[in-house]
């Protein structure tokens, strides 16, 4: 199967449980296989994580629609992504936010994630290499706070980041399951949705997993 065939079958899988048009749009748009290692090139578009090595993994095309979704973009926002790993859930926000700055713990993952996104033409990202604190406080506060690895439990920390109205997406649990959380920031008590199941890597460093 083509790659243009095997991207249309990904999307049409995913609408059975994504509604958002812009966010199967950005899918579609974006070449998932720029973001993945050359032994999976074959795979690049079935629904499954991958491995990108140091015991990282590029997401399962659902559950990037899914937290993209949770989102609820518009076009205006400035979005924080924790992980940027392969570079590929950096690259959907991209098309669907005015801004993102993304922060990854991995120095190789982040260079080789700059490349990525730099041959795909993004200009309204910047990668951040970063293991000094949870986020990116210097650019604060965000519209939308995306975290692509699993957290003990909600971190203050991303939460000051966080515009009140805004919303931020992560798992939290177990270093091996979590539930997949939407947190609407609020003055006094914040609103917080269970999305479902899920399994991460875990989260590193103040406020979630010691490594």
């Amino acid at each position: 199967m083509g790659v243009d065939a095997a991207r249309t079958r990904l999307i049409e899988g995913l609408r059975h449980g994504i509604r958002d048009r812009r966010v199967l749009s950005a899918i579609a748009s974006v070449p998932r296989e720029l973001f993945v290692p050359p032994d999976y090139q074959s795979l690049a578009y079935e629904d499954m994580p991958l491995t990108i090595g140091f015991g990282q993994t590029i997401s399962q095309p659902f559950i990037v629609a899914l937290m993209t979704q949770a989102l609820k973009l518009r076009g205006d926002e400035k979005v924080l992504e924790l992980g940027t790993g392969s570079g590929y859930q950096t690259a959907i926000l991209a098309v669907l936010a005015k801004r993102v700055v993304s922060v990854e713990r991995i120095g190789e993952l982040a260079s080789s994630a700059k490349m990525a996104l730099n041959r795909l033409g993004c200009k309204n990202v910047v990668v951040h290499n970063s293991v000094a604190t949870l986020g990116w406080p210097k650019d604060a506060p965000y519209d939308a706070i995306m975290v692509t690895a699993g957290a003990p439990r909600i971190p203050d920390i991303l939460l000051e980041q966080l515009i009140v109205g805004g919303r931020m997406v992560i798992p939290v649990g177990s270093r091996w399951e979590q539930d997949l959380l939407m947190v609407r920031k609020r003055k006094r008590k914040h609103l917080i949705t269970n999305l479902g199941g899920c399994r991460f890597v875990p989260l590193i460093g103040d406020e979630a997993w010691e490594s």
